[in-house]
């Protein structure tokens, strides 16, 4: 037998759902049949109405059946009902003038944001002109002659723009005019899809018309690709536009791509590295060797985070010597964590970086890794070597004190340190000395003249 409380409650929630039910079947009715905004307008009233009374209802939910299964919520079904009905309501307004406005202005953009062949914008001239002259007609309105200039294309447009939002156009008593208009933007961003964008232009008819083989004209040439021998003439040139203008519609190709890379390395322009940067975030290895060999802090960011990442040791450790090739301190810290890392070339890398660097803040840890007799010798040399470069008296005096590490590589680090010890100290004893034997002399001197003044008083 069922639980007598249970039936009540089905009975109640059922006679709930079928009320609400009945009231969205009549308002889907009423969104088929409006023809007008004041139509759609009142079946919108309604559907809130819908909406209000639903939130403020509690419909009982029934249990399930199976007690593994989870309840149905009735209100679930009503609510996906009504945001269907809201959606068609949505679906059947408009279109308005503000929808031919957008359409001229996404047609605008087009313009503007294009860069044109010169015979493209020849080609967006007609279509233009079609569309000014079509809605002349339909506004009443004078608009010029199309040009060929996106320019000036783009201003024309604009007045277009102005003159719809000018007319208000009813989206019931003006439907017919909206229609025209926006079949005539439909027309018009056909046309110019079709005008011939600089990018529809094949790679070497971009690079012709950009000047990029006129080192070739005339000139004899061996190499293979033509590309090869005018960026070698561009490079001893010291035009980094030109490389760059390459790299950007041939780096497709590792051939060129490589050159191109090791062209910007030669020239060391800092206006080659944004494209050295994008290729460094591709973790092109070669941009990355190359943005440190420039050296221009600018390329930090470019490495710095693929030097605290472990997924490639060879990434890694070429990230490491292009931050200590830039010399830039702000990336000690960033350095300096991977002296603890598991793989000695990473490591090695890393204490080489902070040598280059020169950083003092990194003579402890360079010096803790040294006194290290589990690390690799290696690296425990090249740690030695670091606190050389950085040359202060502590960072020797920690080099230093390694002479008999057994080692070869690390003794002669250490005794590399000593001997710049050495000299430091003879050079300040000599300048000592210099001092005493100056002031020395100017006693002498000084004495020399008391003895002549006495001479002449007597």
């Amino acid at each position: 037998m069922s639980d007598g409380d249970e039936e009540p409650a089905e009975t109640e929630a059922d006679s709930i759902v079928v009320a609400f039910e009945e009231r969205l079947e009549s308002a889907s009715t009423a969104v088929e049949e409006a023809d007008t905004e004041a139509d759609l307008d009142e079946v919108e009233a309604t559907l809130e109405e819908i909406e209000a009374d639903l939130e403020e209802t509690e419909i009982p939910v029934p249990e399930p059946e199976d007690e593994d299964e989870e309840p149905d919520d009735p209100a679930d079904d009503l609510e996906d009902e009504l945001s269907d009905l809201q959606d068609a309501v949505d679906e059947k307004r408009g279109p308005y003038g503000e929808d031919v406005v957008d359409a001229i202005d996404d047609v605008r953009s087009t313009l503007t944001g294009t860069r044109w062949a010169e015979e493209g914008e020849r080609e967006l001239v007609p279509g233009v002109q079609d569309f000014l002259d079509e809605v002349e007609s339909i506004l009443d309105a004078e608009f010029g002659e199309a040009v060929p200039d996106p320019e000036e294309l783009s201003v024309t447009l604009e007045t277009v723009t102005e003159s719809v939002e000018e007319a208000a156009l009813d989206a019931d008593e003006g439907a017919e005019s909206i229609a025209d208009l926006l079949e005539a933007a439909g027309t018009l961003a056909d046309s110019v899809d079709t005008s011939t964008a600089w990018t529809d232009l094949k790679v070497r008819e971009r690079l012709h018309r950009e000047g990029f083989y006129e080192p070739l004209e005339g000139a004899k040439h061996k190499d293979f690709p033509p590309e090869w021998s005018a960026l070698k003439a561009w490079e001893k040139q010291g035009n980094v536009e030109m490389v760059v203008l390459l790299l950007d519609l041939m780096g497709d190709t590792d051939f060129i791509a490589r050159h191109c890379i090791e062209a910007l390395e030669y020239m060391g322009d800092e206006q080659g590295l944004e494209p050295l940067t994008n290729l460094a975030k591709r973790r092109d290895l070669n941009a990355i060797d190359a943005i440190g060999k420039i050296g221009a802090e600018a390329g930090v960011a470019a490495v710095e985070s693929h030097a605290e990442s472990g997924s490639s040791l060879e990434l890694q450790a070429r990230s490491l010597t292009a931050l200590g090739a830039i010399g830039d301190e702000s990336a000690t810290e960033t350095v300096a964590n991977q002296l603890v890392a598991d793989s000695d070339r990473v490591t090695n890398a890393a204490t080489r970086a902070l040598g280059m660097i020169g950083d003092t803040r990194a003579i402890d840890p360079l010096a803790d890794l040294l006194a290290d007799t589990s690390a690799d010798a290696s690296v425990r040399a090249s740690a030695a070597w670091a606190l050389g470069e950085i040359g202060t008296e502590s960072a020797l005096e920690a080099a230093a004190d390694f002479e008999t590490a057994n080692s070869y590589l690390i003794e002669q680090e250490a005794e590399k340190a000593t001997n710049t010890l050495g000299s430091d100290g003879e050079s300040t004893e000599s300048e000592a000395e210099d001092e005493d034997s100056e002031t020395e002399e100017s006693a002498a001197e000084g004495n020399e003249e008391t003895a002549e003044e006495s001479a002449d008083e007597e």
